[in-house]
């Protein structure tokens, strides 16, 4: 294989995982259309087509698809022995990724990485803000945060927080006007705040107690996707929010939102970052890992 093989085949691999040519050119430092060219020679001298391209989308054909899933292992290998070499310097050394929505990236890591990256110069640490649930195997990132209860078997999770509990919560002025719910089945006389999952649908909310589940789908007047503006929303009086507890405390603390039906919200794991089982770890990741680690 020809050296320009691997810059060819790196970048169709951005192409298909991105679904998308200025997303993935982005991610390569490269223009739109010196990669569209890149891919259209790879294309020519395999004498196959890799992808199927339309205005609005793009995405890898059969071959495309095998070429994939033969790419990604191979890379993620050369990754790993990237890495291992590093091994070799006095200090510990390169880019850790990792992916976590925005609102843990702000609470958790960045408090404890502004306090650790001053002492290693030589780490680079990307923080990637998503809402969804991201393959970060497939996106090529280091690790990625997640509610314990939400990593994969065939993942290593490194607690990073303390137990969480969802709080249903709403401001004085809301209750001055509408008597706090006693039970989960009272929230159906309530404005509620909804929250809108990233896959498209809305929340249902999940109560516990004595060991019997509830699921009540509420209603209101407002639908957010993430849980800051549930809280200034009911803050302002709109109704009762049902976020993580991390989001709520403070306003809690400081008089401006009142907790209900806490017996019906018992705590749950929370926050852990995870990666694959077989990454070979690299001075600066485990370095990393270590600054996030929750110790109680």
């Amino acid at each position: 294989m020809r050296r320009q093989d691997f810059g060819e085949l790196n970048a169709f691999m951005a192409v298909a995982e991105e679904r998308n040519f200025t997303r993935a050119a982005a991610k390569l430092g490269t223009s739109q259309s010196t990669l569209s060219h890149t891919i259209t020679r790879l294309e020519a001298r395999l004498g196959l087509r890799l992808l199927t391209r339309t205005t609005r989308s793009v995405a890898p054909t059969e071959a495309g698809e095998r070429l994939l899933e033969t790419l990604q292992p191979a890379f993620e290998d050369i990754d790993s022995k990237l890495a291992a070499l590093t091994k070799l310097r006095e200090k510990p050394a390169g880019i850790v990724r990792i992916n976590a929505t925005e609102h843990v990236a702000q609470t958790v890591l960045w408090p404890r990485l502004r306090r650790l990256l001053p002492n290693y110069p030589d780490i680079e640490v990307e923080l990637v803000g998503e809402a969804g649930l991201t393959d970060i195997v497939a996106g090529r990132y280091d690790a990625g945060v997640r509610l314990g209860e939400l990593i994969d078997k065939d993942m290593i999770a490194v607690r990073i927080g303390p137990q969480m509990r969802m709080v249903a919560v709403g401001s004085p002025s809301y209750f001055g006007r509408k008597p706090p719910p006693k039970t989960p089945q009272d929230l159906a006389d309530h404005d509620c705040i909804n929250l809108r999952l990233p896959v498209g649908g809305i929340y249902s909310w999940e109560f516990e107690r004595d060991g019997r589940e509830l699921r009540v789908r509420v209603k209101g007047p407002l639908a957010f996707s993430n849980g800051t503006m549930i809280v200034e929303a009911a803050i302002d009086g709109f109704g009762i929010g049902y976020v993580t507890d991390d989001y709520a405390q403070e306003a809690i603390a400081r008089g401006r939102l009142i907790g209900v039906l806490q017996d019906w919200s018992p705590p749950f794991a929370g926050y852990h970052l995870y990666y694959p089982s077989r990454r070979q770890l690299s001075p600066a990741f485990a370095v990393v890992v270590e600054a996030l680690r929750y110790r109680d």
